[in-house]
């Protein structure tokens, strides 16, 4: 059995759709913020395994609550890992591409130095501490630029401003890999059952959708895929100003996902799948 915390973000829908049949909580059952109750429930459901798809994201809001942050995406997650230890649970930690600096223009691999800007980054680097740590199988998943049908997001965002305005200024020197929900649900599945038979692969890896791009760029495209009119205009990160230090590069280096038999998606076709999603449920 596999047991998912979160019920309601993204990658929990998606992997409801994926993995009808697996444990979900949401945060009436098992509330992030008292991590005692989430060792409860895995210590009494004994899964498998445990995919941790809530989080605390709202990333400026960390900047002045950082401890509330901090004990969402980082103590509970260690605390999770410490009970899969205890039960022989293998574990898939949702992570970010806010754990490094930004600096260069290199992809980040995962074994390269974390440095966060911001407080989002500095509590998802404690979980992530935290689950290597612990003694169980894991693997934490960097992520970045997550898109999807559900909840509030870029595309979301994009489309809902392209449809009422003429133009849209939009940050440039920003430099990614969108990512869709589903991709990531899907690899966080594939992760858990691989783990189950080889544990040795426990470590970090990272998951973003391909061709890097800007948000400029990413957000010109969702207005010709959606036939939306809307200009988008670049403008540099100085005149977006944000609570949270966003980084410069998020390229991440995914080349160890071969080891799970996983590859990049593409950002473009899932881009493509989310549009024609939100137009059937239109």
């Amino acid at each position: 059995m596999i047991l998912i915390f979160g019920r309601t973000g993204q990658v929990a829908c998606e992997l409801a759709r994926l993995a009808p049949e697996a444990v979900f909580l949401d945060r009436g059952q098992a509330d992030l913020r008292q991590p005692a109750h989430c060792v409860g429930e895995i210590l009494a459901l004994r899964p498998k395994a445990v995919i941790n798809a809530a989080a605390w994201t709202a990333v400026d809001q960390a900047e002045e609550e950082e401890e509330t942050a901090t004990l969402v995406n980082g103590e509970a997650p260690a605390a999770m890992a410490r009970a899969c230890a205890d039960i022989g649970a293998v574990m898939v930690q949702i992570s970010t591409d806010y754990v490094f600096n930004g600096m260069g223009t290199t992809p980040f691999l995962p074994h390269d130095e974390p440095a966060p800007l911001s407080a989002y980054g500095r509590s998802k680097l404690v979980g992530e501490q935290g689950v290597q740590t612990a003694g169980c199988s894991h693997a934490i998943l960097r992520t970045s630029w997550v898109f999807s049908a559900h909840g509030a997001n870029f595309v979301k965002t994009m489309l809902r401003l392209g449809a009422v305005r003429d133009s849209l200024t939009v940050v440039a020197d920003q430099i990614g890999g969108p990512t869709s929900a589903r991709a990531i649900a899907q690899a966080c599945l594939t992760m858990a059952y691989t783990l189950r038979t080889d544990p040795e692969l426990s470590g970090i890896y990272h998951f973003s959708g391909g061709p890097d791009t800007s948000w400029a760029d990413f957000a010109r495209a969702i207005m010709t895929e959606a036939g939306l009119s809307c200009r988008i205009d670049d403008i540099p990160t100085s005149s977006y100003p944000t609570l949270a230090t966003r980084p410069a590069n998020s390229r991440l280096d995914c080349s160890s996902l071969a080891q799970f038999g996983l590859e990049r998606p593409d950002w473009r076709l899932e881009l493509r799948h989310v549009l024609e999603e939100l137009k059937g449920s239109s």
